[in-house]
């Protein structure tokens, strides 16, 4: 019919935009989180584009839902106000024919949804904490940056390269300070190179240089030149990926009856289901009277989207603490949004009877 047609493509305009508004903000707030990271040393610089794409697509189920939730909201709240609405219930079209439209614009996004908080959320997560795990167990030649001060990782040493010369390697204009039994020592140099012996060790080799020791508050200290001198570079031990249930993969959260697994399964299964039951949601919600103001609506459908996610977040929480069993915790919070959802549905199609009942 022509009302789906317009419908559904009003609805993916208004989606589109506001997914890309979204998408926008997140990045945003992301990237200033990771660069004041990367700025305090708690990531390296290099690490940021790829930990950006990780969290992007572990956010893409909730943005995918908030901007289906929108788009309709905003339409269908336009419609109301600009009295088109109200040409379509006049001409005996019920507010129930609505949902055919709404479902079919919606239902791709949400198998997107399914498969994205199921599949590839946890996915992106473990991937992250992979790649996190790989930068922090590079040596300290590895983390040496150009041009800039770097801190080693055992943080008794700071290295400045002024420049890295060829693939094998070389450095060139070495600055060393380091603190060894009491003594501050400073290493300058003006080239180098890594070498790895049979044992797998890894040392910097510095050529032909000079090393200043002092013993803090005392006048002495001694100059020593060098034609060779090596570092040891000592690479951070590995520590185990982080045993959280949120990177586990959607079989071994199946196999596994803990609480803490049954929880994250509660919460990656009841976000297709919430934005299926927001966006039906949304219709009964998007009234607004012409003659009055539209910010109590607005404001309600906020706070109805608030309470669902909370509501999914208190059961998940209660079934990770064992006081809230599974089997009920999975469609309780769904089941009581689906009640609303009715309630809205037969206030809007019976005003005067609802009217009435109200007032009994």
């Amino acid at each position: 019919m022509i009302f789906q047609r317009a419908a559904i493509r009003e609805f993916t305009h208004t989606a589109v935009a506001v997914f890309v508004a979204l998408i926008a903000i997140l990045l945003t707030t992301q990237l200033i989180r990771l660069l004041g990271q990367a700025a305090g040393g708690k990531i390296p610089s290099e690490a940021v584009v790829a930990l950006l794409g990780f969290g992007l697509i572990s956010y893409l189920p909730v943005l995918l839902s908030l901007a289906l939730f929108i788009s309709v909201l905003m339409t269908m709240s336009r419609w109301y106000r600009d009295s088109e609405m109200v040409i379509w219930l006049v001409s005996g079209m019920p507010l129930t024919a609505w949902i055919k439209p709404v479902f079919k614009f919606s239902i791709l996004p949400v198998i997107a949804i399914a498969i994205l908080s199921l599949l590839l959320a946890p996915w992106a997560m473990r991937q992250s904490e992979v790649y996190r795990q790989k930068m922090d167990q590079r040596d300290d030649v590895a983390r040496v940056s150009p041009g800039a001060f770097n801190e080693s990782g055992s943080a008794d040493r700071v290295f400045f390269v002024e420049g890295v010369a060829g693939n094998e390697g070389l450095v060139k204009n070495v600055f060393i300070s380091s603190i060894q039994q009491g003594r501050l020592g400073v290493t300058a140099t003006a080239q180098g190179r890594t070498e790895i012996m049979p044992n797998g060790d890894r040392f910097l080799v510095l050529d032909r240089g000079r090393r200043y020791e002092v013993v803090a508050g005392t006048p002495e200290y001694r100059v020593m030149e060098f034609e060779k001198y090596a570092i040891r570079m000592e690479a951070k031990e590995a520590r185990g990926l982080q045993d959280s249930p949120r990177t586990k993969p959607l079989l071994e959260l199946v196999r596994n009856a803990q609480p803490a697994y049954m929880a994250e399964l509660l919460w990656r299964v009841g976000l297709p289901i919430a934005a299926l039951n927001l966006v039906f949601l949304a219709i009964p919600l998007s009234f607004v009277n012409p003659r009055a103001g539209r910010t109590n609506n607005l404001i309600f459908a906020l706070l109805t989207y608030m309470v669902y996610s909370n509501l999914l977040s208190v059961s998940q929480a209660w079934v990770a603490q064992e006081k809230l069993r599974f089997e009920f915790g999975v469609w309780v919070v769904h089941a009581v949004m689906f009640g609303l959802l009715l309630v809205l549905f037969y206030r809007r199609q019976n005003p005067l009877a609802w009217g009435k009942l109200r007032w009994r």
